[in-house]
């Protein structure tokens, strides 16, 4: 039924679009290609997994349902502090080096991958969904919209809105587009472009772990993975735009949806190959993507 589709594109756009966030104003800001943004969603689902354990084992049973509301912020705490630990040890030497940044972000990639199969080992592992999240809003005999898939896109809303106000409604926020438009001129006025580089950073990696945080509610959990979505978000970035919360969001949307439409009349690798025609279609059309980013430069 096509209702159903659609909900389940726009499920797969809202993981799609909380995964390139972080993706998005990253490399928008610091034209970084941070190969090691999945492991940070793996980071956030194992967090949750740990924070499960924890409960499990020290909290009262009646506390065991509201484990999830407190892993959500550890994934995001734990991703924010080591985003801007990899920032100030590795990425603040790669600035402008986009190459080198891909490379070395990837081999970082590769490390935390193997740290991780070493404390949690190698087989995947699950979490336990908290009652609440179980069941599913049922609208007719045969559409009924799971519960989990409903908190993630709500989730997905929320942080959309905060980063909103985070990037037009705060001063940190106005420093952040200031530095994205023009670094040098944003400098010369004051502003510490290296604390903006590195919490933004920070930012960028403590929403992926909100994503890992949701990618463990509906499947399981290993650590390879950030590696089934890092392509598609690097899709949405490149299809939206850099550095636009309105393109990001556009570039989910139709990657998402497409995406799971075409599966279920194809093969998923048919599905993918025709959505990576399209976007490169569109991409002849808008170069810049869908929503390109206004620079404050003097043309030579």
């Amino acid at each position: 039924m096509w209702a159903i589709q659609l909900f389940n594109g726009l499920s797969y756009s809202s993981i799609l679009l909380l995964v390139a966030l972080g993706l998005s104003i990253t490399f928008g800001l610091m034209n970084v290609i941070n190969m090691a943004h999945g492991e940070f969603l793996m980071i956030g689902a194992y967090m949750v997994y740990v924070t499960q354990h924890l409960f499990q084992q020290y909290a009262p049973a009646a506390w065991f349902d509201s484990y999830y509301i407190f892993a959500l912020f550890v994934s995001f705490t734990v991703a924010f502090f080591l985003g801007m630990l990899l920032e100030m040890g590795l990425v603040k030497f790669l600035y402008r080096r986009p190459l080198d940044s891909l490379l070395a972000t990837w081999g970082v990639g590769m490390m935390l991958q193997q740290a991780a199969k070493m404390i949690f080992g190698a087989p995947n592992v699950a979490v336990t969904s908290p009652s609440w999240l179980e069941g599913g809003l049922q609208l007719t005999s045969v559409v009924v919209l799971p519960y989990k898939r409903l908190f993630i896109l709500a989730l997905v809303i929320v942080c959309l809105l905060s980063l909103y106000i985070y990037l037009y409604r705060t001063a940190a926020g106005r420093s952040m587009r200031a530095v994205m438009q023009n670094r040098d001129m944003a400098g010369c006025l004051g502003i510490s472009t290296r604390k903006v580089d590195r919490i933004t950073f920070a930012i960028g990696s403590g929403i992926a772990g909100l994503a890992g945080s949701a990618l463990a509610l509906i499947g399981p959990i290993g650590s390879s993975l950030g590696t089934y979505y890092i392509v598609d978000a690097f899709m949405v970035v490149v299809l939206g735009g850099v550095g636009k919360l309105a393109g990001v969001v556009f570039g989910a949307v139709t990657i998402g949806v497409l995406n799971v439409f075409f599966e279920s009349w194809l093969s998923a690798s048919i599905a993918k190959v025709i959505v990576f025609v399209i976007v490169i279609a569109f991409l002849q059309w808008r170069p810049r993507g869908f929503v390109s980013l206004k620079t404050r430069a003097l043309e030579s």
